[in-house]
């Protein structure tokens, strides 16, 4: 293992250097472009055996990667916001077929108006597409979450997605240890499909019309597999462990223990909320922090044992579902929690839309605001619009 220092961006280009796919179909975007364009440069300089394809638009790329998975080969790319958009119809093809195919992607806003910062709408928006989603906190998880990613993906037959947040972690400078390309190899181990198109000897139907006849059972045997997910992932993450010195369970506990309030959230928000919570710690305050990494499958076991032990919960949005009821991770994690007898109150903060800066004093104020849930038990506003100006 060695020590070296990179963006987001290029941690998770180095990444699946390591992997060395097959192929690679990629159109650029504003801010995930890097990531194809420093693995074009491994291309170009023999450094991986790779067939990259410049492909002309984001729903051609994943198209080429359909292809490419359904022909037999091990397949990424990457995207970003209007991009993720434009694959939108590709990734339920993808799911659908059993394709173990790896999005690296750089969550940013959706557009309209245009905006090039960070916010989730992207991957909450394609969330039902049958993807497993996994949200980085820093550079070194995206770079660790890539290679793990990708071996449960070929493991179960689903495809994942791996993102961080636009300029945050893309962008930014880190630490990171990184695995030598013999153990990465070792670890995710040659790829052999169970099924492929170019073998002639057990001929194979890939996307044919499917009407009343099948297509629930059908369907019903895709959601099965897709459930099945989880368990695959804690055991491959386990085994990451052993390699790297690294753990990422599905749902992470920071400062739990005795703790009468906390907040639910992803991403780096995750990270700074960590800095807020060692310090009000120091001051006597009974607060934790719970984040969610896995948001596809649902982890429902793990977010129900993580929040149940608290008075109150603040969700942090970084998307919102226009429903005018809160954001998806809020909506979601209410009704995971409905049946239980014993549940915290839970309360939504929808933050960061387009990259707006959630600084140290927000995220002190939505502890100290879900603290005051807790001691009244009553809740003013169900939704909060974090930092908006005219909503205070």
């Amino acid at each position: 293992m060695k020590v070296i220092a990179k963006t987001g961006n290029e941690a998770m280009a180095y990444a699946m250097k390591q992997i060395n796919p097959d192929v690679v179909a990629a159109y650029p975007i504003t801010p995930a472009t890097e990531v194809v364009q420093i693995f074009s440069n491994y291309v170009a300089d023999g450094e991986v055996d790779t067939e990259f394809v410049a492909a002309e638009s984001e729903h051609s790329a994943l198209s080429a990667c359909v292809g490419a998975s359904v022909a037999g080969g091990r397949v990424m790319t990457s995207t970003a916001s209007q991009g993720l958009a434009l694959m939108h119809e590709i990734l339920y093809i993808a799911a659908g077929n059993h394709l173990p195919i790896v999005i690296a992607l750089v969550n940013r806003s959706l557009s309209a108006p245009i905006n090039i910062h960070c916010d989730h709408s992207d991957t909450m928006g394609s969330r039902e597409a049958g993807w497993m989603q996994f949200y980085s906190a820093n550079s070194q998880e995206a770079y660790d979450s890539i290679i793990i990613a990708l071996k449960v993906a070929e493991t179960c037959g689903v495809p994942a997605i791996v993102s961080t947040d636009a300029f945050i972690i893309s962008h930014c400078m880190d630490r990171l240890e990184v695995l030598e390309d013999e153990e990465v190899q070792k670890f995710i181990g040659e790829y052999n499909p169970k099924y492929y198109a170019l073998d002639i000897g057990k001929p194979k139907t890939y996307g044919p019309l499917d009407l009343q006849d099948y297509f629930f059972e059908h369907k019903r045997s895709q959601i099965d597999a897709f459930s099945k997910v989880l368990g695959t992932y804690n055991k491959i993450a386990q085994e990451y462990e052993k390699l790297s010195g690294r753990y990422y369970p599905a749902v992470e506990e920071y400062r739990t223990d005795g703790a009468e309030v906390a907040i639910f959230t992803a991403g780096s928000t995750a990270d700074t909320a960590k800095e807020v919570v060692d310090d009000l710690r120091e001051q006597g305050r009974k607060i934790g922090l719970v984040r969610m990494r896995m948001w596809r499958p649902l982890p429902i076991e793990e977010i129900k044992k993580a929040l149940s032990k608290f008075k109150a919960v603040a969700v942090m949005d970084r998307s919102d579902t226009m429903a005018d009821f809160g954001g998806p991770v809020f909506l979601e994690t209410r009704g995971i929690l409905y049946d239980l007898d014993k549940r915290p109150i839970i309360t939504d903060y929808v933050y960061g839309l387009g990259g707006r800066n959630v600084e140290i004093a927000d995220i002190v104020r939505v502890y100290d605001e879900i603290t005051e849930v807790a001691k009244t038990g009553k809740v003013s506003k169900p939704v909060t619009y974090l930092g908006v100006r005219g909503e205070e």
